[in-house]
This record gives structure tokens, C-alpha cells and sequence, in this order.
């Protein structure tokens, strides 16, 4: 059996959450959401190690009312974000070298489950890179710049992604790598390794797996803590 690694990214300032405070350290029921994510891989048997990416100045504010507080036994690095997200990435696949498959997860997104967790896994082995996510609820609308209307694509062709994005680690690692070398400009992980022409399969994720990025996004949060 290869080794499975999590990489929780939680550097960045979450601005439109109008704190003073890193999202992922925002209470919700009396813990921090970055509790909730961590507790998640840290539970789950095929998990091997948590690499977790934090800002600088919050590293130490996290090991000692997080790691150390709630036991999170599997944390293999704590590393310093970038000053992008694809930075943070990159600086955690460099701490988690050695792993076979790597899952990529938002900090803020708490409420990822044992399925999703496995089902990553199982699809990053047969296909080396895949990623969760759902359908869109709502009808959506391709806009001209003008703020037209310009058409709808069929709702069952369109995926709304989430994470955690699993990979084979020599995959996404050198991926990320050759985009640096090439200056390609990416926002999600899964366009990285698609820029070189490989396939990303699309699998189930779940309409709980949420981001939490507002302050309504905390009420749908203590409601999905009530379901679980």
C-alpha cells in the first residue's frame, strides 16, 4: 500500500468574511473551523499524514490551540504559505515528498467526509488526478461583457468543483514545476495538471462540503453540524 498524504491549505486572509481573524480560526459551535477539517483526515484509517500550510505569523497561534489542544497526531510538517495559493500548494507538496497520492483540501472546508476521503484515494490510483464536487443547483447563464445573456449550457454537463483534488504525487508535483518554468497562471489545481494534457476524473462529492467563506456560510455551517 503507497502512502497517503493530506494537504490542508489555510494561509490565506478569507477578506470577505469581514474579520479580523483567518477564517479557518472562526468558532463555529466553540471550535475552530480548521478543527473540523483537520478532525476529519486525522479520523479517517487510510490517511497516513497531514501536511498543513499556514501563514506565517499564524503558525505557532495554531500548533498550541489546535494541533497540540485537539491531539492531531498525523500533522507530518506544518509549512509557510505563499504569497498565492498556488504557492501554498506547491510549498506542502514539497513538504509531503514520499507520498504516493497527495489530497489537495481547503482549510475552510470542514465538513468533507470519510466517502469523499476514500473515494478520492481509490479514483487518484486508477486515474492520478481526480476531484469531488456536484451539480448546480441553480441554471447557469454563459454572460457577454456587455451583461447579456449569451447561452445555457445543459445543467448535466456542468460540475461545480470542490476538494479535496487527488493526485499521484510525481503527477501534480512536476505539474506544478513545469507551469512554474512555463508561467502558466492557474487557480485550481485540477487546470494544472489539464494545462499538460491529462485527464482529471470527476467523482461525487457533496452539497454539505461546503467552503465557508461569509459570515452566512457559518449559519449553513451550525446547520450542517446539526445533520451530522
Amino acid at each position: 500500500m503507497g502512502k497517503n498524504c493530506a494537504i490542508i491549505v489555510a494561509a490565506g486572509k478569507g477578506t470577505r468574511m469581514n474579520t479580523g481573524v483567518n477564517k479557518q480560526f472562526i468558532s463555529l459551535r466553540n471550535k475552530p473551523i480548521l478543527y473540523y477539517t483537520l478532525q476529519a483526515f486525522q479520523n479517517n484509517s487510510s490517511i497516513d499524514e497531514i501536511v498543513l500550510v499556514l501563514a506565517k505569523n499564524e503558525i505557532e497561534y495554531c500548533k498550541k490551540s489546535i494541533l497540540d489542544k485537539y491531539k492531531i497526531s498525523k500533522i507530518k510538517k506544518v509549512v509557510e504559505g505563499g504569497s498565492t495559493r498556488r504557492d501554498s500548494v506547491i510549498n506542502g507538496l514539497l513538504a509531503a515528498e514520499g507520498s504516493d497520492i497527495v489530497l489537495i483540501h481547503d482549510g475552510a472546508r470542514p465538513f468533507v467526509n470519510n466517502r469523499i476521503i476514500e473515494d478520492g484515494i481509490k479514483y487518484a490510483n486508477k486515474y492520478s488526478a481526480c476531484a469531488c464536487g456536484v451539480e448546480p443547483k441553480d441554471t447557469i447563464k454563459i454572460k457577454t461583457k456587455e451583461g447579456f445573456s449569451l447561452n445555457t449550457p445543459k445543467r448535466d454537463t456542468l460540475f461545480s468543483v470542490q476538494t479535496p483534488q487527488c493526485f499521484k504525487y510525481d503527477l501534480i508535483v512536476n505539474a506544478h514545476k513545469m507551469a512554474l518554468q512555463d508561467g502558466i497562471e492557474v487557480t485550481d489545481d485540477t487546470m494544472i495538471v489539464e494545462s499538460y494534457n491529462h485527464k482529471v476524473y470527476l467523482y461525487e462529492g457533496s452539497y454539505n462540503n461546503i467552503k465557508i467563506t461569509t459570515p452566512e456560510d457559518l449559519v449553513i455551517g451550525e446547520g450542517i453540524l446539526d445533520m451530522i
